[in-house]
């Protein structure tokens, strides 16, 4: 097992409360390096090249990662399909799922070759259908499997190799736990570790259940950063605010930010100068829909992919705006698939019915 070290000492910082809701300022900081500072998680369905595409129109810094895909997925499958992304989409890490060290080491070696900037082993996704393939959050119940998953990977590339995992698997949430599988993991070269602060129950819960039900325990990461000073620790899971991503970046080195992301994705309009001392970005959500209707011109002359493909992604954009719900219906009409892209988007800012309009039926 492994031996921990002695925790460093921080300096004094008030009572954090388990979810974190605390109304702070968002301060402006100085210029960063790191880039695991701020990020967007893999989402299943929701980070493809497209998603990734919107989101780096509103954030130049911000760290993107792909959807989890899987060794078998490209050992027997059509690489190109899952590797291919745009250049815009820089920096990005490719996301991994597997549990067997050779088929890893082949994986990271071709997503260092198609240009990604980290590989990320996924152990933290507790769906059933992971489970059957032996990976995702029950890998954390062999942590020298792990290791020597990282081992592989770290041996045949030069990008940072990295792991997404949980505080526990089952309702072991004990420290001892996620700090041994920590320390044995890191012993085999990874150096970033980002954190979901939620056990994952592999039974009797959904993968959706596992976002909310098991209850958020951020201690249990500060005190992993508190003990691996030299490791890279991120936090995941439930920050949805400025403030909380603040309070947050004074215990540990990172935040990445999920579904809050998704649905209300201008929020990382401000991500650039409130978290990476950057200027910030002169965009208002028009432009950045105008930006995405040219990119999905581009893409179906590229690629043949239907707008529709592509819209479904930037849906929240307009979060919180007036006319917000009948803009979405417009972007989401599948009777409208038929039309060009700048069409749609001169019927969503119409100021008459759109059902009343030339629609392609």
């Amino acid at each position: 097992m492994f031996a921990p070290s002695l925790p460093s000492h921080l300096p004094h910082l008030p009572h954090l409360n388990a979810s974190c809701n605390i109304a702070l300022p968002t301060p402006v900081l100085p210029a960063v390096s790191s880039p695991w500072r701020l990020s967007v998680a893999p989402m299943m369905d929701w980070s493809d090249r497209h998603c990734r595409y919107f989101h780096r129109l509103l954030s130049r810094h911000v760290l993107l990662y792909t959807e989890m895909v899987t060794t078998g997925a490209l050992i027997h499958g059509d690489v190109e399909r899952h590797l291919r992304f745009n250049a815009e989409e820089h920096p990005l890490a490719l996301q991994l799922g597997g549990s067997e060290p050779a088929d890893l080491a082949h994986c990271a070696n071709l997503g260092e070759q198609w240009g990604y900037d980290e590989i990320n082993l996924n152990c933290g996704c507790p769906s059933e259908r992971v489970q059957r393939g032996a990976f995702g959050a029950c890998l954390m119940a062999e942590a020298s499997l792990v290791a020597d998953c990282v081992k592989a990977m770290v041996d045949v590339v030069s990008v940072p190799v990295t792991v997404k995992h949980r505080i526990g698997i089952d309702k072991t949430e004990n420290y001892g736990f996620v700090r041994d599988f920590v320390g044995t993991v890191s012993e085999a070269g990874c150096r970033v570790f980002i954190v979901h602060a939620r056990a994952a129950w592999l039974k009797g819960l959904s993968p959706k259940e596992n976002r909310d039900i098991p209850p958020l325990r951020y201690e249990l990461v500060h005190q992993l950063k508190r003990e691996f000073p030299h490791l890279t620790i991120a936090i995941n899971g439930g920050v949805t605010t400025g403030g909380q991503v603040a309070t947050q970046l004074q215990l540990v080195d990172g935040v990445m930010v999920g579904r809050e992301a998704y649905h209300n994705p201008f929020w990382l309009a401000s991500w650039d100068a409130d978290f990476f001392g950057a200027a910030p970005l002169q965009i208002s959500r028009e432009s950045v829909e105008a930006q995405m209707v040219d990119y999905m011109a581009r893409d179906a002359a590229a690629h043949g992919t239907p707008w529709s493909a592509i819209a479904r992604h930037m849906l929240g954009l307009r979060h919180g705006q007036p006319g917000s719900r009948r803009w979405r219906q417009v972007w989401s009409d599948h009777r409208l698939k038929g039309q060009h892209p700048r069409e749609v988007m001169a019927l969503a800012h119409a100021p008459v019915e759109y059902a009343d309009a030339a629609v392609v039926a």
